[in-house]
């Protein structure tokens, strides 16, 4: 019922909708209830010659007015009002659909909405705590199932309910023995039900899992498939998608073997109720305590009591898979981010004066990051050198709160970040990740990600500061030129510049280079940290790199090791140090200078040749 609680606060903002289709549907069962008794008025009235008892809904029909017993006029106007009726039942009918639908695309559409908000609200280790294709599945087909819940199963419910009591009523006012088969036969129906009702909601989870995992497997081929490729793996990427496609292909014959025993037994009671039913009416008619018209009648309700007693079974054992994805939903819009705006959070400052005071972070239990004291006034340019895993990352990842810090502070002018509004204070970072990403759209787009209606001459601008616009320039539509998912269609250093591109656009005080120029030559980035130093002397500047010529020019560099600062100073001071950045640039120097003896070398072969 929690579940079900949850999701009317999202079907109540439409609730005149709902009603408006709910009204139309019990007035379309209401004028479909009718139609058994004017077929019962031609069986004794227009077929066999019986006296008219003054009795009944449409008695007035019998005065002699609209035509004698076993008169053409009396069928024609029996046959009208079945025509009447119909007509306007179908219109209902129609109206009702089209607001139902109305209703569930507005429902599925806040539902997608909400949990995709959600999405974008969680931080990176709440988020990671799901696969793609879990995510996939909450924000897409469980969005649509929950919708089903109330703007399908709950709609028929109640229509079963209504034809229930309208069916019962009726065959009361006949004859109440007619009502005693549909009684005995409902605690059958209800044993059965609470018995399936608990395994095909298990089924159901099984199932829905079954589609995460597929949607994980699909999604993880299709970033992989040059990985794949590289490796000549098709055949053990196609043997994952025959194992997931497998269990999927089970979970969902064991629903439909469950399905059919579902429809036989019920199938079975409605069958015994329906005869059982026939029989008692045929008695009373026998003993001439029912006319023969009633028989077809009352057998008329006695279905669609035993149809409606179905259907509901049928809406609850389905409504099992509309209740494990609500449970989906309503679990994952319960997640509490760990990264919290304040309550009284305040804007950051246009010139961002940043200091770490003994920041530490912790992730699983695990130093990542150890007392990092930093001061960095506004203008300054720091370099980041380690080896992997040394925390340069995580370093530079806790400046924009993608991580918060478990001990110590990060403050800009004083003040915690924590105390200023998120958007404020990432608005004031350019930050171009490790990992490069391009949406799938133009290059123009990408770059202008930031400032989507700003002028071409910036975005120009941008373009070539990030040593980007020669190339772009080349592109069979240049600027226009679509680039595919994850910049498919541009190699990796291209990519890297285009990324740098959209984040000097953004134009924040704070530029942020976590080992960005990693696939660029070294002519090419040294070109391109001349444009910026030039172009954007006054920002702040952090780069990261392995490549430790990138961060020479630096105004301080931090060598780290393990999350913590081993080494700090200028160029000049941590070379004199002779120490591990010395070490390490020594090496990719000689490593560097070979490299260019080799080509050399190679070029005056060809030249001799």
């Amino acid at each position: 019922m929690d579940i079900v609680k949850y999701g009317l606060h999202y079907w109540k903002k439409y609730l005149w909708i709902a009603v408006i289709a709910q009204v139309c549907s019990f007035m379309a069962i209401m004028l479909d209830m009718m139609i058994p008794l004017l077929s019962e008025l031609l069986i004794d009235y227009v077929i066999l010659d019986t006296k008219p008892s003054g009795d009944g809904f449409f008695a007035f029909l019998l005065n002699g007015d609209y035509g004698q017993v076993q008169s053409f006029e009396l069928f024609f106007h029996i046959a009208a009002f079945f025509g009447i009726f119909i007509l306007i039942r179908v219109a209902l009918i129609y109206l009702k659909n089209v607001t139902l639908q109305n209703l569930g695309l507005r429902m599925e559409t806040d539902l997608r909405e909400v949990t995709f908000n959600k999405l974008m609200e969680l931080d990176s280790e709440t988020i990671a705590e799901y696969n793609t294709g879990e995510l996939l599945q909450t924000v897409n087909q469980d969005t649509i199932m929950f919708k089903d819940f109330f703007c399908r199963m709950l709609p028929n419910m109640l229509d079963s309910v209504f034809v229930l009591v309208i069916s019962a009523y009726i065959l009361s006012t006949i004859n109440f023995h007619l009502l005693i088969v549909p009684v005995l036969v409902v605690p059958f129906f209800t044993i059965a039900l609470t018995k399936f009702k608990k395994i095909a909601r298990v089924n159901y989870a099984r199932i829905r899992g079954c589609n995460s995992n597929m949607n994980l497997t699909v999604q993880e081929n299709i970033e992989a498939v040059r990985l794949v490729r590289s490796f000549t793996n098709e055949e053990l990427e196609e043997e994952k998608f025959d194992r997931s496609n497998e269990n999927l292909k089970n979970a969902h014959i064991t629903q439909i073997g469950l399905s059919a025993k579902f429809e036989v037994i019920f199938s079975s009671i409605k069958q015994v109720a329906y005869i059982g039913t026939i029989g008692i009416s045929a008695i009373l008619v026998i003993q001439r305590k029912m006319l023969v018209g009633y028989l077809a009648t009352c057998s008329g309700y006695v279905l669609r009591i035993m149809d409606q007693i179905t259907n509901l079974n049928n809406t609850i054992f389905q409504m099992q898979q509309q209740l494990v994805a609500g449970a989906k939903i309503k679990n994952f819009l319960a997640c509490k981010t760990r990264i919290v705006e304040k309550e009284n959070a305040i804007d950051t400052p246009e010139k961002p004066h940043i200091t770490f005071e003994h920041m530490t972070l912790d992730l699983d239990d695990q130093d990542v990051l150890s007392d990092i004291t930093l001061d960095v006034p506004y203008g300054k340019k720091i370099g980041i050198a380690g080896e992997t895993g040394s925390g340069k990352s995580m370093l530079l990842k806790s400046l924009v709160r993608i991580h918060d810090a478990t001990d110590g502070a990060i403050k800009i002018n004083g003040i915690d970040i924590k105390d200023y509004k998120l958007n404020s204070l990432r608005d004031c970072f350019s930050y171009v990740f490790q990992e490069v990403f391009l949406f799938s759209n133009s290059v123009e787009t990408n770059i202008a990600y930031s400032a989507p209606e700003i002028d071409d001459f910036y975005i120009e601008r941008a373009a070539k500061d990030a040593q980007a616009h020669d190339f772009i320039m080349e592109l069979s539509e240049k600027y226009q030129t679509i680039v595919g998912e994850r910049g498919l269609g541009l190699s990796g250093g291209q990519k890297q510049r285009v990324s740098i591109a959209r984040a000097l656009l953004k134009d924040a005080p704070v530029l942020v280079m976590d080992d960005s120029t990693s696939a660029l030559d070294m002519g090419t980035e040294k070109k391109l940290l001349k444009a910026i130093h030039d172009d954007y002397p006054d920002k702040t500047v952090f780069i990261s790199a392995h490549r430790l010529s990138s961060v020479a020019d630096c105004d301080e560099i931090l060598y780290m090791q393990d999350g913590k600062i081993v080494e700090r100073g200028t160029f000049e001071e941590l070379m004199k140090l002779n120490g591990h950045f010395a070490k390490v640039y020594e090496i990719q120097e000689s490593q560097r200078k070979s490299a260019i003896d080799f080509d050399d070398l190679a070029n005056g072969e060809e030249a001799g040749a």
